[in-house]
């Protein structure tokens, strides 16, 4: 699921107005930044200019949209509630989860659009095959769409299935249309099953207890994480692969198909209040094989990615990206970005977290107000920026799949 590179070139001029100026656009109670409202009421007010690349930053009240080369701040958007954000898929959009539903914001334009996907606690955005799709926990209602057809301003048309009960869960579409999505209910999660294009039954699996999250590698082979290890799909078929203890949770898994390796997060107390581990577990989709890796730090859900080349990628509680050989588990490089911090036991506040595109790895630093970026391959900081306000989730836009 990761995506072709696309050349960023950070200048000295980028560098300088990314350390030394944050420029901010207010926003307004209803989503639109100054530009957008000014727009509205004025003739002569002219939109919102461009941003290159932006990434999309939550704060407590709204969104920071930022130029994804220089770090500058372009925008502020006012969101209340607890919002999330997820890459749309195309160049410009981004998915923002909020009390409501899905909202489209056009992230190059600095503005939330009309586009939504209305219904109690969305949940996971997936992109996979050209294609995105939505799990709205609430409803159990899936849609998948093209988000090239985003840049219309219109809600694309696109396939809509309904999961026999509501739960927390999660559904991708894959290149031939088959569409892979979770079972379960409010109260317990069991498993997965595969539709075809015409959403009838394929197969299921029903031996993955607490079933959550999913990532894609090369070759197309998709896993979602179990209690108890992962349930692989691949070539029309399910494959278990146990976790090598009784109680072993990989709950948030990041793909690419540039590796037949997928990276899971690992815990296996299941009495903890809130478990921080310092395993990380390696899937290789190609020999059903797990491997677990101690990293010897701590790391949240918000710590995972994967690298241009297909590096595993951990944002460790000791404030080091540890760059991991998906292959061998070897730690191959340490690169220090923030501070040390310990996981907050409330899974909805801030914590440093990683966001990657093509080379470089973005890493905020919520107690500094800070955002970083890093060159993966160099491990070099190309630029940093202090914001106006500390920050949550971090995304961005990214085109392919």
């Amino acid at each position: 699921m990761n995506s072709p590179i696309r050349s960023r070139v950070v200048t000295a001029t980028a560098l300088t107005l990314a350390v030394s100026a944050v420029l901010t656009a207010c926003g307004g109670g209803d989503g639109a930044s100054t530009d957008a409202k000014a727009a509205k009421g004025s003739p002569r007010a002219t939109p919102a200019a461009p941003v290159k690349d932006p990434l999309v930053a939550t704060f407590d009240g709204g969104l920071y949209i930022l130029d994804g080369t220089s770090l500058e701040l372009a925008g502020t958007i006012e969101l209340p509630g607890f919002n999330r954000v997820n890459p749309a898929g195309d160049d410009d959009h981004v998915i923002v989860s909020t009390d409501s539903g899905f909202r489209v914001l056009d992230a190059t334009g600095q503005s939330l659009t009309d586009i939504t996907y209305q219904g109690a606690k969305p949940g996971h955005v997936v992109r996979h095959a050209g294609r995105t799709t939505l799990f709205t926990d609430g409803t159990g209602e899936v849609n998948v769409f093209d988000p090239a057809a985003l840049s219309r301003g219109t809600k694309p048309a696109g396939r809509t299935y309904t999961t026999a009960e509501a739960h927390h869960g999660v559904a991708i579409e894959l290149s031939n249309g088959e569409l892979l999505t979770t079972l379960g209910t409010e109260e317990k999660r069991t498993g997965a099953l595969v539709l075809d294009k015409n959403d009838k039954e394929i197969t299921r699996n029903e031996k993955c207890p607490g079933v959550h999250g999913e990532a894609a590698a090369r070759g197309e082979a998709v896993a979602v994480g179990c209690e108890d290890g992962v349930l692989l799909y691949k070539d029309g078929e399910f494959t278990k692969i146990d976790a090598p203890d009784d109680y072993g949770r990989i709950g948030n898994q990041a793909g690419s198909e540039e590796s037949p390796v997928l990276l899971g997060d690992y815990k296996s107390d299941p009495d903890a209040e809130l478990e921080r581990p310092t395993r990380i577990s390696l899937i290789d989709t190609e020999t059903a094989n797990l491997r677990l890796v101690d990293l010897g730090t701590s790391y949240s859900f918000r710590s995972l990615g994967r690298g241009p080349h297909g590096e595993a990628l951990v944002l460790g509680t000791d404030g080091t990206l540890h760059v991991i050989d998906p292959e061998t588990g070897k730690v191959e490089k340490k690169i220090g970005v923030v501070g040390a911090w310990q996981e907050p036991l409330d899974w909805q506040q801030p914590r440093p977290t990683l966001f990657v595109r093509d080379h470089t790895a973005y890493v905020s630093e919520p107690g500094k107000r800070k955002l970083h970026a890093v060159d993966i391959e160099s491990g070099e900081k190309v630029a940093s920026v202090t914001l106006p306000k500390s920050t949550n989730e971090l995304s961005g836009v990214v085109s392919g799949h």
